[in-house]
């Protein structure tokens, strides 16, 4: 069991504990729906079951002893303690994600009668557009595997990193997971797992083929260790990139390039999807090149590309 540095758990474990048997075999059947039926991380895993947590101790101290006992009162009371404490608009919408969620799955399980999640309306967090790159900043970004770099294996992987992130839009988590295999070069494709265990073919350009064919001939073979495996891209001491490495070079790299915002992967991924759709892509080729599990997530660079736009014209136009 993890433990604080007092030496006590961490208090959403303790709570978890506190409750009713009732409620303490739900959250474990619901912990396997989660991590072996839906696949999700265990990252992922925790946020959801943190916020369930929550939410059954609110119960009961409403009175609830098991899951047939929630209803629609008790799910908007416990939101609107969570807004009198301060939550932010963002937050309530995620744990009311949350919550339907859970009464969604226990509604089909049988542990509830009626789906209760079903009537609870949360408000709408204010999304703020990404900040992403000019088409010539990203391009400044990747350009840089000739010249004095082009014999350093850390290099090397560098450039193929930037040309990986920025072409083929995929999450740091997906990059990371890459192995040699997945990289088809006769055909320009990754084959990439993301999430939910779901497998995508994701196309790139002649560029990245260019920094692969590099890296695989001159850059990984200098990396390699025993305990490589097939991880594509390497660390310093040749085990698989950690994701914080990857973070690390892209904010090292965007600031030598002028003007550029400092950004982190996920900032390269929005760049590369806002950079399509700019460039005449239709949104349902971008939801599958990103691995979008709705056309709703994708939509929000069509009001990135729009808001570009605006400021265009607000700024060059003498009638703006």
């Amino acid at each position: 069991m993890t433990r604080t540095a007092a030496g006590r758990r961490p208090a959403s474990s303790a709570t978890r504990t506190a409750l009713p048997p009732a409620f303490g075999a739900a959250l474990d059947a619901y912990e396997r729906h989660l991590r072996a039926e839906r696949g999700l991380s265990s990252h992922t895993v925790r946020g959801y079951l943190a916020d369930v947590v929550s939410l059954l101790d609110h119960g009961v101290r409403m009175g609830a002893g098991q899951p047939a006992d929630l209803d629609i009162h008790v799910l908007r009371s416990w939101l609107a303690r969570l807004r009198t404490t301060g939550a932010a608009r963002s937050s309530l919408a995620r744990r009311a994600a949350g919550a339907r969620s859970f009464t969604a799955w226990g509604h089909r399980a049988g542990l509830l009668p009626v789906d209760v999640g079903m009537l609870l309306a949360s408000p709408r967090p204010h999304r703020p557009l990404p900040a992403v790159l000019r088409q010539e900043q990203a391009r400044e970004l990747v350009d840089f595997g000739a010249g004095d770099d082009a014999h350093d294996p850390i290099a090397l992987r560098d450039w193929l990193l930037l040309e990986l992130l920025y072409g083929t839009g995929v999450r740091v988590g997906e990059l990371c997971g890459l192995d040699v295999d997945d990289v088809d070069g006769s055909r320009r494709l990754l084959c990439v797992l993301g999430k939910g265990g779901k497998e995508r073919s994701v196309p790139y350009g002649v560029p990245a083929q260019r920094a692969a064919d590099a890296y695989l001939r001159r850059g990984r073979p200098a990396l390699t260790v025993a305990g490589s495996g097939p991880a594509l891209l390497l660390g310093a001491r040749g085990r698989r990139i950690d994701p914080r490495a990857v973070r690390r070079v892209v904010h090292e790299r965007l600031a030598g390039v002028p003007g550029a915002p400092d950004l982190g992967p996920h900032g390269l991924r929005h760049s590369a999807a806002t950079h399509l759709l700019e460039g005449g892509a239709d949104l349902r080729s971008v939801q599958e090149l990103l691995g979008h599990a709705t056309l709703a997530t994708t939509q929000i660079y069509t009001h990135v590309s729009v808001e570009r736009l605006r400021a265009s014209y607000q700024q060059a136009h003498p009638r703006a």
